[in-house]
């Protein structure tokens, strides 16, 4: 059977499976399609939030962004995982005892106002939205390449599969969608890795295999990169290139942003108990581990593969097919700048931006391009997106592969999606609806208007899938700088400190997420006439300024508590009973 068919294969069986798991876990209540019901198994809930956060950036993305940028990727690592970490142990718990449906119900209740319930929704909204549009992004790309579509009609089919599950089954159905998503991307990311680590250095074990010789070399699969690279004119891999500032910048706003989003909070609402909220926590970092520890050698070695199977060959008696494959689709792009009709792969920007391709074949059999610089030696033009989608192509895998790393980078993807449109409606139709406008709301018109939301939420999705900012680890870092600024300040002041009232908590959102959206506007799509990295606050890049975002939310927020009304004494006691166990006696929180 040919790798085409094999995809259709692999890719038609796991849809029929997220299909049939909606039906079957269709959601008959406001309860169950908010929070699943509050019933789900704790290793269950550890492996649906362990598939809601291993997101397309995750899977399709990181790896590839750590395959360029080398150390400098390294934020995402510490970051994203860190992060993780932060929320089970600090955040997650006392947010399960607390026993609401969502983020904005929290905040809305501890800090006992409908305008800090409908701030909350506005910064949910619009860190999910930025988040979700990477996810639309990597199904797009994932469709184009294994199906033959094109990225747009791959967004579009995306949309109709996510409509499918998420509008039917709430967040039951996500659940136990997202448990048999885990199973197919974890095994489609690992069986790969392990084939490459195998051929690369002899050694199955991806993790270790780093530090393994490369073939006969003598070196290890980093040293023999490091002088690859450095002989083309590349930085060392191992060496950075981003300020220690902007290093922990980023790295900060990855991970307190990561305990700020919503759609990976609302996982620990879903277990019965607060124990069940802990071990499902710990469970789920099991399972990201399995990933996040294979993702370095992956980056490592699809680098590594792709300069030795591609650099300096005969475009058309050598060069790969996979190459020619994504070049069609527009991810791979190759100019022959000195019409030696060999690609040649070297530092320095190949083209003006994105790729441009003019539609005609060059003399070379290259898609001519009308925006390739003569300036730089570099021929050709790699989208990060496709690394870990491309590898087993790389390394000659099987078909069947192949067709497994589609079937995951899809599962990844359509995973995270959900979960991110789910909490969007959910705020819509419980928050601003149910909690704010009209709470005299019946449960099924609730859920009705839940269902509806979720539609609307959809086709926003996919215009933004359609018309993405940037590769996906880009633009998903952007949306937890965005939560680390507004979310995730409000929630530790709720939960750790009882002075906090409504008005710091409400202004403490505002300007933190003002400030941030207003740094990434200018500096990412040129608001107020753009600048470059020497205008840059303090050498912080925009995927670091939630770091900066959060610091001033926080100080606006005990600025503007310092002038205003205390918080009730009723507020007081709930912060109290979330903090502190029945009989403990007082809490040590101020």
């Amino acid at each position: 059977m040919s790798t085409q068919a094999l995809t259709y294969l692999f890719v038609g069986l796991s849809f029929a499976l997220y299909i049939g798991i909606a039906i079957w876990s269709r959601a008959g209540s406001t309860r169950e399609f908010y929070v699943a019901g509050g019933g789900v198994h704790p290793v269950a809930n550890g492996m649906a939030t362990a598939a809601d956060w291993m997101s397309a950036a995750s899977f399709i993305s990181m790896a590839g962004i750590i395959a360029f940028a080398g150390y400098d990727a390294s934020v995402f690592l510490m970051g994203w995982t860190g992060g993780y970490v932060l929320l089970a142990l600090l955040l997650a718990p006392y947010l399960r005892k607390f026993g609401q449906f969502t983020v904005p119900d929290f905040l809305g209740e501890r800090y006992y106002s409908k305008a800090a319930r409908v701030v909350a929704v506005l910064c949910l909204v619009i860190v999910s939205f930025t988040y979700v549009a990477g996810q639309m992004r990597g199904v797009g790309v994932v469709f184009s390449r294994f199906l033959d579509v094109p990225i747009d009609m791959g967004v579009l089919i995306g949309m109709a599969v996510v409509f499918f599950y998420a509008v039917l089954g709430g967040m039951k159905g996500i659940t136990y969608t997202q448990v048999a998503q885990y199973c197919v991307l974890i095994f489609a990311y690992l069986v790969p890795a392990v084939f490459i680590s195998i051929l690369v250095t002899g050694n199955p074990l991806p993790p270790l295999a780093l530090g393994a010789e490369a073939g006969e070399t003598g070196q290890s699969v980093l040293e023999r990169l490091d002088g690859t690279l450095t002989d083309l004119g590349f930085a060392a891999y191992t060496e950075g290139t981003k300020s220690t500032v902007d290093l922990f910048a980023i790295t900060l706003a990855l991970m307190v942003g990561t305990a700020g989003l919503p759609h990976v909070i609302v996982r620990f609402f879903t277990v019965p108990k607060v124990s069940d909220a802990r071990r499902s926590a710990g469970w789920a970092l099991v399972f990201i581990a399995l990933l996040y520890t294979t993702a370095p050698a992956v980056a490592a070695m699809a680098r590594l593969n792709f300069v030795e199977t591609v650099n300096g060959t005969a475009y058309a008696e050598d060069t790969p097919e996979w190459v020619k494959s994504w070049e069609g689709i527009g991810l791979i792009g190759w100019q022959d700048k000195n019409a030696d009709g060999r690609i040649q792969y070297a530092a320095g920007a190949p083209f003006e931006g994105a790729p441009d391709f003019s539609g005609e074949t060059g003399p070379s059999g290259e898609r001519v391009l009308t925006n390739a610089p003569t300036g730089s030696a570099n021929e050709i033009y790699v989208d990060r997106d496709i690394m870990v989608l491309a590898n087993p192509e790389i390394a000659s895998l099987p078909g069947w592969v192949i067709a497994l790393v589609a079937a995951g980078g899809i599962a990844a993807a359509l995973s995270t999606a959900a979960g991110l449109l789910l909490v969007i409606s959910a705020s819509v139709s419980h928050d601003l609806l149910k909690k704010t406008f009209r709470p005299g709301l019946s449960e099924r018109s609730e859920l009705m208007a839940a269902r509806g939301a979720a539609v609307v939420a959809i086709l926003i999705a996919g215009w933004f899938g359609i018309h993405p900012p940037g590769f996906v680890a880009q633009v998903v870092a952007l949306a937890f700088g965005l939560a680390a600024a507004s979310l995730f300040p409000a929630i530790v002041m709720g939960i750790f400190t009882r002075s906090m009232n409504k008005e710091g908590a409400i202004f403490g959102m505002l300007s933190g997420l003002t400030f941030t959206i207003l740094y990434i506007g200018r500096f990412k799509f040129g608001w107020f006439g753009g600048g470059g990295e020497e205008d840059w606050l303090f050498g912080i890049s925009p995927e670091g300024i939630g770091a900066v975002g959060m610091a001033l939310n926080f100080a606006v927020a005990f600025g503007v508590a310092r002038v205003t009304r205390p918080v009730p004494g009723t507020v007081r006691a709930l912060v109290e009973r979330i903090r502190v166990p029945s009989g403990a006696g007082a809490a040590g929180v101020h």
